[in-house]
């Protein structure tokens, strides 16, 4: 009994250690503030910063606001995994590669997005090489604490996030792992258009067109139904009018099915009512996406899709003489600037980074979805080029994660991340 106590004892003043020194590691960092949170499983600590970032790293006069960013602890000499998120991030989830890797993880809120804010907010500072330059100086403060290898990952905006953070600092990170992250050409990316016209079967996209001309065709009976929705909902529409927003909604209704793996045995029939319908329209799709909530809470995204990353639009070349509300002489884009401002759009970063990863873009690992609707747009297979491409068979925007890789899959990947980090997964 008495060795059993003397044991736990040990390991509680063990742990209590590792804590204090973690924490005295962080107490040390300039112009970082932290507190505990909850520390996952399989972790020694957990702590929630904010970070004094300048708003122009070119220019420290023009002022600072500090980053969110979530550290788990797993031990100073394990493999270190930044998670650079392309939006707001308010909780502490584990990644699939930190997991995987047994590694520190570093989960790091976008700048202009939930608590990473400036007191005032100036979209003039919210571009890709601003951004990358937030994700440079983590990097380089927690290189004072671990000295172990570096994985950068993200999924969707921010798989994104994490190539453009590799281009613009190739040394920053041994390996980068972009999930699901679209890298598109333009406003409008027509790409977009010749998935939707080809993915799934002529049936499939026959009963998604379906869905939509009789939204369309029986909308004096569907808006006032919508209404009643989302009151309930309580949903506003100041940004968009709520036809407007019911007619972005139907347009959207192919793009989302795909994107999030609806079912296409699931879509009404003829003999559907035009209740059911709208019920799996809103299951789908809906009017959610386009209220003011949602307009106010990717506003910094929509900024930068419509100042330099580009977007998609909708293809009404089948549906013009529907709408109503929207202008129907060309497709409208799924830009919704904040405040409706103009900027001019100028996407030359992009446009250098896929030259630079067609020849340059080693260690990386791309992870897709065949049938979401972002694929269309990712980077695709190079030659001479050190990197891995995955098109998971089936698989949606949601779903396309190393948990629902093949074996074949999973084991080309592991042989990979061994090469490239010098270490073995067990």
């Amino acid at each position: 009994m008495k060795r059993i106590i003397f044991v736990s004892i040990t390991i509680l003043l063990t742990n209590l250690v590792v804590a204090q020194n973690i924490s005295e590691q962080l107490f040390n960092l300039p112009n970082v503030i932290f507190n505990k949170v909850l520390t996952p499983v399989g972790y020694e600590g957990a702590y929630e910063l904010k970070i004094k970032q300048p708003l122009d790293h070119n220019d420290k006069s023009k002022g600072y606001f500090y980053q969110r960013v979530f550290l788990s602890h797993a031990g100073f000499d394990e493999p270190n995994v930044m998670v650079t998120n392309g939006y707001a991030n308010s909780k502490n989830r584990i990644s699939e590669p930190a997991a995987l890797l047994g590694a520190n993880q570093i989960n790091i809120e976008h700048r202009f997005f939930g608590e990473s804010m400036p007191d005032s907010l100036d979209y003039t500072y919210l571009n890709l090489k601003q951004v990358a330059g937030d994700l440079h100086h983590i990097n380089e403060i927690f290189r004072t604490i671990y000295s172990g290898k570096w994985v950068s990952t993200g999924i969707s905006k921010g798989g994104q996030t994490t190539i453009f953070y590799r281009y613009f600092y190739p040394k920053d990170v041994d390996v980068s792992i972009p999930y699901v992250a679209p890298s598109t050409n333009g406003l409008e990316d027509k790409r977009i258009y010749t998935f939707l016209d080809t993915v799934g079967s002529d049936e499939c996209r026959a009963a998604i067109k379906k869905v939509q001309t009789r939204l369309f065709e029986n909308r004096e009976e569907v808006l006032p139904l919508l209404k009643w929705y989302t009151y309930g909902a309580k949903l506003n529409f100041n940004y968009l009018q709520f036809e407007e927003a019911f007619e972005y909604a139907v347009l959207e209704f192919p793009f989302s099915f795909w994107q999030w793996g609806s079912d296409c045995a699931d879509l009404p029939t003829n003999e559907t009512t035009i209740e059911e319908v709208l019920y799996h329209f809103v299951t789908v799709s809906g009017l959610d996406f386009f209220a003011d909530k949602s307009m106010e809470s990717y506003a910094s995204h929509y900024y930068q899709a419509g100042a330099e990353i580009g977007y998609y639009g909708y293809d009404i070349s089948e549906f013009s003489e529907f709408i109503k509300a929207l202008p129907n002489d060309k497709n409208p884009s799924a830009i919704f600037m904040p405040n409706k401002m103009k900027v001019d759009f100028d996407n030359s970063v992009p446009k250098k980074m896929q030259k630079w990863i067609k020849t340059k873009g080693n260690k990386f690992i791309y992870i897709n979805g065949n049938k979401d609707t972002w694929s269309v747009t990712s980077e695709r297979p190079q030659k001479g080029v050190d990197a891995l491409w995955f098109f998971l068979k089936d698989k949606d925007h949601g779903a396309a994660r190393i948990e629902n890789m093949t074996l074949k899959e999973r084991e080309q990947m592991i042989a990979a991340l061994e090469r490239w980090l010098e270490l073995e997964i067990e």
